[in-house]
């Protein structure tokens, strides 16, 4: 059940601003420091400050985040904030829950994640791991997606915690979306355990503050062909790992050639139809030999109306005949396919009382879905909690070189937020 005024309108006022720095902000704010001024340059630099520290950490997936997750945890501390980790088995990555105001009733998660794609062989302007500020935007990688979420939640938490908020505000800082939304399951595997359960989460991704309701679920599939290889002159003997990967690569684009043909339809996405995409193929090594492996990718992006496990069993069906034929002339051969990551895809309903908050926060009445996966579908699947999707930063800019957000784009966050705070403590 909703607690009473829980999604009443917003409060406009904003709570007071506070110095700069990391710690700093913490212990100035609670260390003797008289009142501060609320001034817009103030909380930005705040924010950017934040931001840089935050840029510092080469989070990229394969590596660990312990020390971004330590830094934040140490700030936290300054605040007074409770806060617990829900580590990976190997104890190297964690995500990090923080609640601020009164843990014993629902609240608000503002959720994102704390991992970065590589740089590896892009060419950047700069360090890609040390903050650039020039002409509006802010560089470097993880300033859109997504640090620069994180940084505006922690700038404003002092203000949270002087605020007397009614409905807590939460902190869910993940591990390893970008490599299939991995690690926030843990973390949501706790909170569905919880006798309380939060009234909504904002992800706050990169969507150019614009409230998004819906995404598409993503299934990756890696397939394997084993072959029984020989001199090609002899190439009617032996069984081409190649010839019949290619096979599946064309039975995938038929499926996606009639996902876009007669497929379901939405059109408040971008692409409107369910897709399926080949992206890795690799086989062979000299013309002259015929091949006895050859190995591919492909996704399927899909609709949340319709049925992304029947498509996975179509695809797994025809490997299946393929193989059935490959092992009629060598048992030896054969052609597998495994899942590599899932995600499930994300259709809150327009009128959910979150999608209402999140319009009036950002200060704007419309709303969009788009193609892009994030962590937001599993907030609702493992936890039941209803969840949309608005953050500073374009998807664009996004896993580039010289990734970056714009100052504006930050500021818009930083007025979000504020008004949440005002909101929760109505």
């Amino acid at each position: 059940m909703l607690l009473p005024q829980a999604f009443a309108t917003l409060n406009a006022a904003a709570a007071p601003a506070f110095p700069r720095g990391l710690l700093a902000i913490a212990r100035g704010l609670y260390g003797g420091g008289g009142d501060i001024t609320l001034w817009s340059d103030m909380a930005s630099q705040s924010t950017i400050d934040l931001l840089g520290r935050l840029l510092a950490f080469d989070t990229t997936s394969r590596n660990s985040n312990l020390a971004l997750i330590a830094e934040v945890e140490a700030y936290l501390d300054g605040l007074g904030v409770p806060h617990e980790r829900v580590t990976d088995v190997c104890g190297e990555k964690a995500n990090l829950y923080a609640t601020i105001g009164p843990a014993d009733r629902p609240g608000i998660v503002l959720s994102g994640h704390t991992d970065v794609v590589p740089v590896d062989g892009q060419t950047w302007s700069s360090d890609p791991f040390a903050l650039l500020r020039r002409d509006g935007r802010i560089y470097g990688r993880g300033a859109c997606d997504m640090k620069g979420f994180l940084a505006v939640c922690l700038a404003l938490a002092p203000e949270m915690v002087k605020a007397d908020l009614k409905i807590p505000i939460h902190f869910a800082f993940s591990y390893d979306e970008e490599v299939g939304c991995l690690g926030v399951r843990g973390l949501l595997e706790a909170l569905a355990a919880r006798p309380v359960k939060p009234l909504g989460c904002i992800v706050g991704e990169p969507t150019d503050m614009q409230v998004v309701i819906g995404h598409k679920a993503k299934r990756s599939l890696a397939a394997v062909a084993r072959g029984a290889g020989g001199h090609s002159s002899r190439a009617p003997e032996f069984v081409n790992a190649v010839e019949h990967a290619a096979r599946l690569v064309t039975a995938v684009t038929e499926i996606g050639a009639r996902l876009a043909a007669s497929g379901g339809r939405d059109e408040l996405y971008d692409v409107p139809f369910s897709t399926a995409h080949v992206g890795v193929f690799h086989g062979g090594t000299a013309l002259n030999i015929v091949p006895d492996e050859a190995t591919l990718e492909f996704e399927f992006r899909v609709l949340p109306e319709e049925d992304a496990e029947a498509l996975v069993a179509e695809a797994r069906g025809v490997a299946a005949g393929i193989e059935a034929e490959m092992k009629a002339r060598d048992p030896r051969t054969s052609l597998e396919v495994r899942i590599k990551s899932e995600f499930p895809g994300l259709s809150t309903d327009p009128s959910a009382d979150i999608v209402t908050l999140a319009k009036r926060l950002a200060g704007r009445n419309d709303h969009a879905k788009v193609a892009y996966g994030t962590e937001a579908g599993l907030f609702v699947e493992m936890a039941g909690i209803p969840t949309v999707i608005c953050g500073p930063g374009s998807i664009g800019e996004a896993h580039k070189p010289d990734e970056f957000v714009t100052e504006a784009q930050l500021a818009a966050c930083e007025a979000f937020v504020r008004r949440l705070i005002a909101h929760c403590s109505a």
